[in-house]
């Protein structure tokens, strides 16, 4: 974690709000498993859910003309060091993307959308996606910047609140927010 960037603060705010166990991971210097360095996560929720979760923080909407985009672009290496972390910390825990979403005026999301989160006079979106799922589906965005993405039609079927992924016993709920907008 990075305690300058807005988009994790918001996230850890929110997670102290829910009353989740977490522990956040210094990011200031890459971390080693096994033999090997690997990017480091973020969070670490040590409650019932056990997940490794890296935070994507995005604007929305985003993109040009005005038209409104969920960007859930990753680098490539943020893929596969979740995958890897997950593995590590065995078969109870699940690596998950965490997108922040920072709501940008003029636009609003309706009162009772899950995990809409006031924050420092903004308002984020919590919205996660499995790594494994996210794998998947995913497409490489930029072969220079080495980055992927999901197309449109599989980010609206796989992301979900956050909230969702912190009861695993619970079935995965969609939910229209995200949903309505192109990627």
């Amino acid at each position: 974690m990075i305690r300058t960037n807005h988009y994790e603060a918001a996230f850890e705010a929110y997670l102290r709000t829910l009353g989740v166990g977490y522990v956040p991971v210094d990011e200031a210097k890459r971390s080693m498993l096994g033999d090997t360095d690997v990017k480091s996560l973020d969070f670490i929720v040590v409650d019932a859910a056990r997940l490794v979760v890296d935070v994507k923080g995005r604007k929305f909407p985003s993109g040009s003309k005005g038209v409104g985009t969920w960007q859930n672009w990753a680098e490539a290496e943020d893929i596969d060091a979740l995958t890897r972390w997950a593995a590590h910390f065995g078969p109870a825990f699940r690596g998950v993307l965490a997108f922040v979403y920072q709501i940008q005026p003029p636009f609003a999301l309706p009162p009772g959308t899950p995990d809409l989160f006031a924050f420092r006079a903004d308002s984020y979106l919590m919205r996660a996606i499995a790594v494994d799922d996210y794998r998947q589906h995913m497409r490489r965005r930029s072969a220079s910047w080495n980055t992927v993405h999901l197309p449109t039609a599989a980010f609206r079927h796989l992301v979900r609140p956050f909230s969702d992924f912190l009861n695993p016993d619970d079935e995965p709920q969609r939910h229209s927010d995200t949903e309505k907008s192109s990627d």
